[in-house]
């Protein structure tokens, strides 16, 4: 295992919570009962992530482990993604056959594979005859991005495949193009998809509503107009702790915590205008964020009232 993928094990295993450490990393299957008996999962999450990352090089692990613990994380987060529905129509004439799985993964990825040089396809089944497939993006010149992958849902019964929100747009042309008519029993390879995949009138964005009120909200605090250039704002806190817990050394603290938060960017206010309608954000934004152009400072102090 090189450190390539050491590293995308190491990251993959610090984003998922520890309360539901043991459980993914039962449902991956890869260590042993043994082995994670053998862990300690009360020491401090980077050494925890370093000694799985020992134990994953001894196994001899491969990135496609790697990608399959990330499909498993994502399934217990789907939650937390956007996720764009898409319905396929097959043509005139499609009867309906026996539908095979391990046939549709060998075509879709062979086919990715075959148009762009660099990507990589992982595949988990799920239930209800459905199938997780996570692509990481490379190009021609460039290794596959495993940080910023595509995820897809695809019920082999539905006409209908849920992809997850990306700025990876223009690959999403070349997605539709591999996916097969459910219930076909021809190799993709073998024929033309005569598939037209478009955004089924009959759907409605569950969040378009909500994307709605986020573009409102931004449009009324940043305007349509242009941001100033800014390159920085720094936040100075000082601040008595505060816990609804009884007790505890920091509550009996006399001494306000303090700390420095600062921000930067090429153009931070252009940055933070995107942060909500690209779903990064909640919105409206912290006052504190949003009465930078307002105040004309960048600098501010925060203390007790």
């Amino acid at each position: 295992m090189d450190d390539i993928v050491a590293e995308f094990f190491r990251r993959t295993i610090l984003k998922i919570p520890m309360t539901e450490m043991m459980t993914i990393l039962k449902a991956w299957d890869f260590l042993s009962e043994s082995q994670l008996q053998a862990v300690n999962f009360r020491q401090r999450k980077e050494s925890l992530a370093q000694d799985l990352v020992l134990l994953c090089q001894e196994k001899r692990a491969r990135l496609q482990d790697a990608a399959l613990l990330d499909i498993i994380y994502t399934q217990f987060h789907r939650h937390q993604k956007v996720w764009d529905a898409f319905q396929m129509s097959k043509g005139a004439g499609g009867d309906t056959d026996l539908f095979d799985m391990e046939q549709f993964k060998s075509s879709f990825k062979k086919i990715l594979q075959r148009a762009l040089k660099n990507v990589t396809v992982s595949f988990r089944d799920a239930e209800e005859n459905a199938v997780w497939i996570r692509i990481a993006w490379g190009t021609q010149y460039r290794k596959p991005n495993q940080y910023k992958p595509t995820y897809v849902v695809y019920y082999s019964q539905a006409p209908y495949a849920f992809i997850s929100s990306s700025q990876l747009k223009s690959n999403l042309p070349l997605l539709g193009q591999n996916f097969e008519t459910h219930n076909s029993s021809i190799p993709l390879q073998e024929r033309s998809l005569g598939l037209d995949i478009h955004m089924d009138s009959r759907i409605i964005h569950e969040n378009r509503i909500e994307k709605e009120r986020v573009q409102g909200v931004t449009r009324e605090i940043f305007g349509d107009y242009p941001q100033p250039r800014l390159e920085f704002a720094q936040y100075k806190l000082e601040t008595k702790f505060r816990s609804d817990l009884n007790g505890g050394i920091l509550a009996d603290r006399e001494e306000p915590l303090r700390c420095l938060v600062k921000f930067s960017s090429p153009h931070l206010l252009e940055a933070l205008k995107s942060l909500a309608p690209a779903g990064i954000a909640d919105a409206p934004l912290s006052p504190l964020l949003t009465c930078i152009p307002s105040k004309g400072m960048n600098y501010f102090k925060i203390r007790d009232k």
